[in-house]
């Protein structure tokens, strides 16, 4: 199998925190970085930092967009597939917390929306270029990486009377998302798997970004009263994951500092995720996607 010289790796949330630490780390090691931000100021600090990293050799290249949004979802998958023909690892990273109940121009709640109906669509749009990359390499070398957490832990179950959380808190909506990504990344392996792309989804920790000031006060004093570290630690578990043999076998696992970790019995429920994958595709067809 031929393998092309500069592997490519898209990362959504690439203006800042997390997002940016991990593109900062792909570009040093000499990969095509395509990233992606809401935010124009924060977007282009962030393109410039990372063009820095890359050095002139190096290629970069950043798309603007809000991924509360679908047709911006959609739009940027096709944007992408302009710039490459192939991706070697998806890192689905953007999403956040809001400080209350927001309905998005699609009708969504805004939290569900962003963290998890966002990768869902984008993932779907950008799977043929995955499968480009995967048909080139050994199994397993083409990856897919979600960024969850452990706040998934706080939801005992996916409510499919309420899926969005249109009627609870702004906390627990997201909760339930991050339950939504791990699930989803279980279903997403099971069904790439034979085309030799690997899912895997991490927990970031505690990270000192501006994460929590787009939250509510209880999200916000949580954040103060506990250590946090820079994102720096978070975006070496994703390169780990993304470059590791170990991050490119069995896939459909959580990883939490360079390691496997424990989920809640409800985030390895099979039966919800392929449900979730189900409710998914209802929803984006509903909306024309």
């Amino acid at each position: 199998m031929n393998q092309p010289a500069k592997r490519t790796v898209v990362i959504t949330g690439a203006s800042s925190g997390i997002g940016l630490a991990s593109a900062l780390e792909f570009a040093r090691a000499g990969w095509h970085v395509i990233g992606t931000g809401r935010d124009p100021a924060h977007s282009a600090q962030g393109e410039a930092a990372i063009r820095e990293a890359a050095g002139p050799d190096g290629r970069v290249d950043f798309l603007r967009g809000d991924f509360c949004d679908m047709a911006d979802v959609k739009r940027i998958a096709g944007e992408i597939a302009g710039l490459t023909d192939r991706i070697d690892v998806l890192v689905n990273n953007a999403g956040g917390t809001r400080d209350a109940i927001y309905i998005t121009n699609d009708g969504l709640e805004a939290t569900f929306a962003a963290n998890h109906l966002a990768p869902f669509l984008l993932t779907r749009e950008l799977l043929p270029l995955l499968e480009r990359a995967a048909a080139d390499r050994e199994a397993g070398a083409v990856r897919i990486i979600a960024v969850a957490s452990s706040a998934h832990q706080h939801t005992p179950a996916m409510n499919w009377d309420d899926l969005q959380f249109r009627d609870g808190s702004a906390g627990a909506a997201y909760c339930q998302a991050k339950l939504a990504n791990i699930l989803y990344t279980r279903e997403l392996n099971r069904r790439a798997a034979d085309k030799g792309i690997i899912a895997q989804s991490m927990h970031p920790g505690m990270v000192d970004t501006n994460f929590a000031s787009h939250g509510g006060k209880a999200m916000q004093d949580h954040f103060a009263t506990h250590d946090a570290e820079g994102p720096e630690a978070a975006a070496r578990t994703i390169f780990w994951l993304a470059t590791s043999q170990e991050g490119g076998r069995d896939g459909g696992r959580y990883f939490h500092n360079q390691a496997e970790a424990p989920v809640a019995p409800q985030a390895s429920d099979d039966a919800a995720a392929a449900r979730l994958w189900q409710e998914s595709e209802a929803l984006l067809t509903g909306l024309g996607y």
